[in-house]
């Protein structure tokens, strides 16, 4: 139970940010071993909040719920990153908070293996979902850092995947965007603007 309670999300299920952590470090370890490259999908829920706030907390948590079951199916069962202690493989798959959401990948050969299930996540969580009588359609926006290209420790993988699915809320919502080093160049100039904006007010 204290296991359960430290390294898993009570809503959902799904394996937490701390656990999530420790799964992408080992992931790393053997990427390193391997000569292997990774991928992180960073997912948000467009206008969560708006939902929450409109038809309550209650279908809010029950929509997180069914993105999080979706999103295990969505994930390929060689996606796979350990073992629990009752020897069941573990998903890929974790809730950091929120309504946010974070995918691992591992082994992947090429770019498009991470497109491949970016895409098919977005189509899956934006089909309509029945929720105590009421028709929700939500969308994700989610932003994919690579091992090693992108980052070659959890920190750098989690923040730069983190900067690219802003970017994709940037660029629409409900869709993809790859990290590149130019979203952080970016992202400090518009900090430093929005600094001096403040000074000269």
């Amino acid at each position: 139970q204290i296991y359960n309670l430290a390294y898993f999300d009570n809503l959902t299920g799904l394996p937490n940010r701390l656990l999530f952590k420790e799964h992408l470090s080992l992931s790393l370890a053997h990427a390193v071993r391997s000569n292997k490259v990774a991928a992180i999908l960073f997912l948000d829920l467009d206008r969560f909040k708006q939902i929450n706030d409109t038809l309550g907390h209650s279908i809010g948590d029950k929509l997180l719920q069914e993105v999080a079951e979706r999103l295990l199916i969505c994930v390929r069962k060689s996606d796979v990153v350990g073992r629990d202690e009752g020897g069941d493989l573990t998903s890929s798959v974790a809730r950091l908070g929120g309504d946010e959401f974070t995918v691992l990948l591992t082994d992947i050969v090429t770019l498009q293996d991470a497109a491949r299930v970016a895409r098919r996540i977005i189509d899956n969580v934006s089909q309509p979902i029945n929720l105590d009588g009421h028709e929700v359609i939500v969308t994700t926006s989610i932003g994919i850092s690579l091992y090693p290209d992108d980052g070659k420790d959890v920190v750098t993988l989690i923040k730069n995947a983190d900067t690219a699915m802003y970017h994709a809320k940037d660029q629409g919502r409900n869709n993809f965007q790859f990290y590149t080093q130019s979203m952080n160049a970016t992202a400090y100039e518009r900090l430093v603007l929005e600094n001096n904006l403040r000074k000269a007010l």
